[in-house]
């Protein structure tokens, strides 16, 4: 048959999309308004508006979309721009239980109240500790307390007096005996006016100059005085006790007018429920200590070592939002426990035990934004111990507790469970599909606490409005960082690489964090250049340097490509070989490099073997191409014989593994060369996906491709001849270097487009695929006739082998 030489190539102007200067509408990005709102992103908006809008329970946000389209600054201008009708929320404190103090009381106050609230309890505390010594110290106080001591005094003396007239007409006297540090009270004997004690008159006893029965005598009356002076004692003891209350009554009665007035002033000020049965409590208690303010000025050392003496008439002012004049909006950037539930801190005395009180209780990030809105980063959420799981019952309940988060590790002396909180936060989660995906499905909450999730997208339709956007956004990042304003050719190059992320000729990418880079990478090298304006120069420039910074892995390959180290050949036809396309993705960015492929056929039953499997490098996506790949072979040669062909393929020297199916049409070109004996021309490089059909599919990465072989060709010498063939919808995906759209235009680099296997073996192979015919048969000589014909001799061989083994 005759050999084609002349195939459809894609046609130069669709190699690579150029951005009109025509289409910019300013002569340079200084010209324009700078872009202020969010691009390209209309169905998010949607999702967000309606979001925020509805208040009911549960419909909280989850932002999914890759990094750099705007997630972040979206939801943040969203939520500045947001028309709030709410008020800013009540203020939230704390203040003392004083019948349970482990029970902190929660108080909500209007905005401002709080803090004037707080305020009134400290100078109500420093009013008192300034005029109740003052009080004390005055003559009216002093007299009546003196009058008061006088007065039981003067009973205890009476006592004392009455006790020792009676002992001593009983021949005792009272004495007071010193025993260590102390001194009693006791009774001794009176001899001829003189006190004499036991011993010695034992001795007179002996002496015979007292009768044993007047010692017996005095000893009885002894015991019986001593039973009397007990009850004296315990009557002069009930009397200072008795001394002690009056004063404190006389305390509570004098003082408690000065309490109680300033208390009234605060109920006044702060008609609240809650305030008043807080300040009912707080007086009882401060009247009821009033040794308090008595003993309020200590040495400085003994104020170190102890506590705010007045602590439990303090207010712990947790939420201060007088300063908001709308609902609150707060984004998260650390979402640990503490910072996003708030704790209640300890401290530690000087006996080493830890202790807490209602002011140690501190508010967290979803406390703040009670009545407004959270933003918060979905990742982070997931990986902080024990802040998915509080979140999201804090969210299904609207009722917050306040916990002491490392109470659950440590041991503490105090436990406190202040009174919780009713909330109503909207919380936006910002994330990516996997992680939606793995929390829908996975936990039952989430789809009833996150019911809109707003989706946004890597890339926008092109249209001249879009392309007006990305010159303003290009306006703005430059006034943000006082760069270079760009002339008409450099916007365009912006624009033209901005379709190159985007992977397709209709349009733009909304990666502006990527595109913001390259603005402000051009502008360096311009102003290195020494230049007033950036050019399409400049940012060809910045591209390239983005790309070399990182590109070791890549021209490390290409090294080795050039030293024969991974063998290439871009010259020639061989049998059974074919030079295939990988994609390397190393995350910051990816290239593409050749890849040689190989079949070997032979007579067996294996059908098409895997080696990349077999040895377990291969990976899902790909096993399922050499699977399609085998019921093409059988759908198209096997329908009048038995397919009796083994045939191993290999991605030859790869040693890290092999996914995606883009090699499968490569894989059969290499089979149908091994299978009709003719060789394939490898200055042509081959890419493709396939289906059973042999019907050829778009595949992923389709520049790094091309221009990766387009390296290898352009480092051993470029010959006129050699090219790259292409999935046909791959063609609007074009977005080429400059310098590969150079050598097509001179015709030393080809690209074909290509609908079927047939088309790319005709390419590779030099002769026709070759139609079938009415009677089953190909054309003669062709690709489709060689194969059919080697399979029949395979079947063959193989009947005869069996009948054979048989006999």
């Amino acid at each position: 048959m005759t050999a084609k030489t002349k195939f459809e190539e894609v046609p130069l102007e669709k190699l690579r999309w150029t951005c009109a200067l025509a289409s910019i509408p300013y002569a340079t990005s200084q010209d324009g308004p700078p872009c202020d709102e969010i691009i390209g992103q209309e169905r998010a908006l949607k999702s967000l508006q309606a979001g925020l809008d509805i208040r009911s329970l549960g419909y909280n946000i989850f932002i999914t979309g890759m990094i750099g389209t705007g997630r972040t600054t979206t939801i943040k201008q969203l939520l500045e721009r947001l028309e709030k009708g709410d008020p800013p929320p009540d203020d939230v404190l704390y203040v003392n239980n004083f019948k349970y103090p482990d029970e902190p009381t929660l108080i909500t106050l209007p905005p401002e109240k709080g803090r004037q609230f707080a305020a009134s309890m400290d100078n109500l505390i420093e009013m008192l500790k300034r005029n109740i010594p003052d009080l004390l110290k005055s003559k009216y106080y002093a007299e009546h307390r003196d009058a008061i001591i006088e007065g039981q005094q003067r009973k205890q003396k009476e006592i004392l007096q009455s006790f020792e007239e009676g002992a001593a007409k009983s021949g005792f006297a009272v004495i007071q005996v010193q025993m260590g540090m102390f001194v009693k009270p006791d009774l001794i004997p009176l001899i001829e006016e003189t006190p004499t004690p036991f011993a010695k008159l034992e001795a007179m006893v002996r002496e015979k100059k007292l009768p044993q029965k007047a010692l017996d005598g005095l000893k009885q009356k002894y015991e019986e005085l001593s039973e009397k002076l007990e009850g004296i004692f315990e009557q002069l003891r009930e009397i200072e006790e008795e001394t002690r209350t009056f004063l404190k009554h006389w305390d509570a009665e004098s003082i408690s007018p000065l309490i109680k007035g300033a208390v009234a002033e605060i109920n006044a000020k702060f008609p609240h429920p809650k305030i008043a049965e807080y300040l009912a409590g707080a007086e009882a208690n401060l009247v009821g200590n009033i040794e308090l303010f008595k003993n309020h000025q200590k040495k400085d050392e003994e104020r170190k070592e102890s506590l705010d003496p007045f602590l439990e008439y303090r207010v712990n002012l947790l939420v201060d939002n007088s300063d908001l004049k709308q609902a609150p909006v707060v984004m998260e950037t650390n979402p640990n426990y503490i910072n996003l539930f708030g704790s209640i801190e300890s401290t530690v005395n000087r006996f080493g035990v830890l202790q807490t009180d209602f002011t140690k209780i501190k508010a967290g990030s979803f406390l703040k934004a009670n009545g407004g809105f959270l933003v918060l980063n979905a990742l982070d959420v997931l990986i902080e111990p024990g802040v998915w799981m509080m979140l999201k019952r804090t969210l299904r309940n609207q009722i917050f507790e306040i916990q002491n988060y490392a109470s659950m590790f440590l041991f503490s002396s105090t436990r406190l469970k202040p009174e919780s909180i009713k909330v109503k936060v909207k919380v936006v989660m910002i994330g990516d599909e996997e992680i939606y995906n793995l929390l829908y499905f996975a936990d039952q909450d989430f789809k009833k606490i996150f019911k809109i999730k707003a989706e946004f997208d890597s890339e926008m339709p092109k249209t001249e409005d879009s392309i007006g956007d990305y010159v303003r956004f290009m306006k703005k990042i430059c006034d943000e960082d006082r760069l270079l304003s760009f002339d008409k050719s450099g916007m365009a190059a912006v624009v033209e690489y901005g379709t190159r992320i985007a992977g397709r000729h209709k349009k733009l990418s909304t990666r502006f964090h990527v595109i913001a880079d390259v603005v402000r990478e051009a502008s360096y090298w311009a102003n290195k250049d020494g230049k007033k304006l950036v050019g399409a120069a400049h940012v060809e420039t910045a591209i390239r340097e983005r790309f070399e910074r990182v590109s070791l892995i890549e021209d490390k390959i290409q090294e080795m490509i050039e030293e024969g180290s991974i063998l290439i050949d871009v010259q020639g036809a061989l049998v059974g070989q074919v030079n295939g396309l990988s994609v390397y993705n190393m995350g910051q960015f990816s290239f593409g490099k050749p890849t040689r492929i190989t079949a070997r056929t032979a007579v067996g039953r294996a059908g098409v073997i895997n080696i990349e499997r077999e040895a377990d490098m291969s990976g899902s996506t790909h096993n399922k191409g050499v699977l399609i790949l085998g019921g093409y072979m059988r759908g198209k040669y096997a329908q009048d014989k038995p397919f009796a062909l083994s045939a191993s393929i290999a991605f030859e020297q790869s040693y890290g593994g092999v996914d995606g199916d883009s090699a499968s049409s490569t894989e059969v070109y290499a089979i149908l060369s091994s299978l009709s004996g003719r060789p394939l021309r490898q200055d042509i490089a081959v890419t493709g996906s396939l289906n059973q059909k042999g019907e050829i599919q778009p595949i992923g990465g389709v520049n790094e491709k091309i221009e990766g072989f387009y390296d290898v060709c352009r480092a051993k010498g470029l010959t006129g001849t050699q090219g790259v063939i292409i999935p046909h919808q791959n063609v609007q995906n074009l977005m080429l270097r400059t310098d590969v759209v150079a050598a097509a235009k001179e015709g030393q680099f080809h690209i074909y487009p290509i609908k079927t296997i047939d088309e790319g073996v005709e390419i590779l192979a030099g002769i026709p695929a070759g139609a079938r015919k009415a009677d089953g048969t190909f054309e003669e000589e062709s690709i489709n006739d060689l194969v059919d014909k080697e399979l029949q001799r395979l079947a063959r061989v193989s009947k005869d082998f069996f009948e054979e083994k048989k006999d």
